[in-house]
C-alpha cells in the first residue's frame, strides 16, 4: 500500500499544501518548528483518525482558522480517498472514505497500516506500563481486527464497571452487587481474551524483534519482551486466576472505588540478556531498542495483513551515530513507502537517494520539492 498524494488546509502551518509522494523515500527536510513533522501527523491522521502525538485537535487548526482539513490518496489493490474534517468551533471531527462518512474510527484501523518512530517512543522503552501496553494493543489492533472489538468492549466494561465501584462506595447500597457480579463477570470474558491475545503475540513477536535488533547492531545482544500480570495469570489459567484475583481484592475494590485486577495494570519487561532494559540499559540500548520494536512492528503486521504498512520516521537521524544510521538506511531498501523528517542535509548521504526518490523541503508551513 502506499500514498499518493496528500492535500492539507490550514493544517499547523500549511495554510494549503498539495503534495504527490514517491512510493519509496519521501525525505522532508526542514529547521525545527517549520512543519515537516506536520506532514507525517497529517499522513498519521488519514490512515487511523487518531492524532500522532496525541495532540487536541483544536491546536492542529492553523492560528486564526475556523478548520482544517486533511485529504489523501491510497493506492493497493483498489483506490481509495480519505478524508479527515474538523470544525473548530463545534470541535467536531469527521472523517470520510471514498465519500463515504465513517462513523466507527475503528473500522479504519488496519485498512491504512502505518508505522511511526517518533521522539516520544523514548516512553515505551523508558516510561510507564500503560505506554508499553499502548504499543502492544497498537500493534495488535492494527493485525487483528477482533482484538481491537475485545478490546473495546473491555475498556467500556471497565468504565462502567469503575463507576458502579465509586457507586457503592459511597452508598454502600446491597442492591448494587448483583449489578457489580455482572460486570465482574463481563469482565473477566473480554479480559481473559485480551491476555491470551498478548501472551500469544508475545511469544511471535519476539522473533521479529530480534531479527530487528540484530539487523541494526549486528551484536550478541538477546533481546526480550515478556507479559508480566500482577495477578500471574497465564494462557492456561486465565479465567480461573482472573476470577480468584478478584474474589481476593474484592474488599479492596469496594474500598477504593476502581477496578484493581486485569490487563489494564500488566506491563511487558522488556531485556537484553536477560537483564532489564529500564533499569539497566544504556542510552545507546534504549533507542536501539525503540528503533528495533518500530521494525519488527513492521514486519509483523506486513505478514499478517498480506500488505506493507507506510512507515513514518520524526527525526530519528539526529540522535543516532554513524554507525546505527548507516545501518537503518540499509534497512530501508526492505520496506516499501517511507517517510523521513530531517533538520538538515548533512544525514542524507548513508540514505542512498535515487531518482525515484522524493527531497521536500519545507520552511515556515510552505513545502517545495528539491
Amino acid at each position: 500500500m502506499v500514498l499518493k498524494q496528500i492535500e492539507l488546509l490550514n493544517f499547523r502551518l500549511h495554510k494549503h499544501t498539495s503534495l504527490d509522494f514517491s512510493d519509496k523515500l519521501n525525505l522532508i527536510v526542514g529547521g525545527n518548528g517549520q512543519g515537516k513533522t506536520s506532514i507525517l501527523e497529517a499522513i498519521y491522521y488519514l490512515c487511523t483518525t487518531k492524532n500522532l502525538n496525541l495532540a487536541s485537535e483544536n491546536d492542529v487548526v492553523m492560528f486564526g482558522e475556523q478548520f482544517f482539513e486533511a485529504k489523501g490518496r491510497f493506492l493497493d489493490l483498489t483506490q481509495n480517498q480519505s478524508r479527515l474534517l474538523y470544525d473548530l468551533p463545534k470541535n467536531k471531527k469527521n472523517f470520510f472514505l471514498d465519500d463515504k462518512q465513517i462513523y466507527n474510527s475503528s473500522s479504519i484501523i488496519g485498512k491504512f497500516p502505518i508505522v511511526s518512530l517518533i521522539q516520544s517512543d523514548h516512553a515505551i522503552t523508558q516510561g510507564s506500563p500503560a505506554e508499553r501496553r499502548r504499543f502492544v494493543d497498537s500493534v495488535i489492533s492494527q493485525a487483528s481486527h477482533a482484538y481491537l472489538e475485545i478490546l473495546l468492549e473491555y475498556n467500556k466494561t471497565l468504565r462502567q464497571r469503575s463507576a458502579l465501584l465509586s457507586q457503592i462506595k459511597e452508598s454502600r447500597n446491597i442492591n448494587l452487587f448483583s449489578q457489580l457480579e455482572a460486570w465482574t463477570e463481563a469482565l473477566i470474558i473480554s479480559g481473559t481474551e485480551i491476555i491470551k491475545h498478548r501472551i500469544r503475540f508475545i511469544k511471535e513477536f519476539n522473533q521479529y524483534l530480534s531479527q530487528a535488533y540484530n539487523h541494526i547492531v549486528e551484536s550478541i545482544e538477546r533481546p526480550s519482551i515478556n507479559y508480566s500480570s500482577i495477578s500471574g495469570i497465564q494462557e492456561t489459567n486465565t479465567a480461573e486466576k482472573f476470577r480468584e484475583e478478584l474474589s481476593v481484592l474484592r474488599e479492596d475494590e469496594l474500598r477504593r472505588g476502581t477496578n484493581l485486577v486485569g490487563p489494564h495494570r500488566d506491563d511487558f519487561i522488556l531485556s537484553i540478556n536477560g537483564l532489564e532494559l529500564k533499569r539497566f540499559g544504556s542510552q545507546g540500548q534504549h533507542k536501539t531498542f525503540q528503533i528495533a520494536l518500530r521494525f519488527g512492528q513492521f514486519f509483523f503486521i506486513k505478514e499478517k495483513l498480506g500488505r506493507t504498512p507506510i512507515f513514518l520516521m520524526d527525526d530519528i537521524f539526529g540522535e543516532l551515530d554513524s554507525y546505527r544510521a548507516g545501518k537503518i538506511s540499509g534497512y530501508l531498501a526492505e520496506i516499501g513507502q517511507a517517510f523521513i523528517t530531517m533538520t538538515d542535509l548533512t544525514k542524507t548521504e548513508s540514505l542512498n537517494i535515487s531518482a525515484e526518490n522524493i527531497l521536500i523541503k519545507v520552511n515556515n508551513g510552505t513545502a517545495a520539492y528539491a
